[in-house]
């Protein structure tokens, strides 16, 4: 994959998501906050923003998104799958976990 692939693949990455962000706002926003770890303040933007600020934001070459997970214990966690005797007691552990790191944030 060439540069300008990636470019074109961050900016269709950066649609999807805000695309996929506004929806989960204006369906759920209390699941919106929780599922993307955004901020209210940052809903509220996301939630008003008009398609045509929707394409010119996600022709950014910066991704938009991150990756939430940054503890290795949470990463432990949801790769050891089939290690454990009991895979959704650790599913549901990594969850907890990222839910913490949600309420720490917020």
């Amino acid at each position: 994959m060439n540069a300008d692939q990636i470019l074109m693949e961050i900016r269709e990455t950066n649609l999807s998501y805000l695309m996929l962000a506004q929806s989960l706002i204006r369906t759920d926003r209390e699941q919106a906050l929780f599922r993307l770890g955004i901020s209210e303040e940052t809903a509220s933007t996301i939630a008003l923003l008009s398609p045509a600020q929707i394409m010119k934001i996600a022709s950014s070459n910066t991704l938009l998104c991150r990756m939430r997970i940054d503890d290795d214990m949470v990463w432990n966690l949801l790769t050891n799958h089939g290690k454990s005797s009991n895979d959704s007691v650790t599913r549901l552990h990594a969850n907890i976990l990222m839910a913490g790191r949600h309420q720490e944030a917020a």
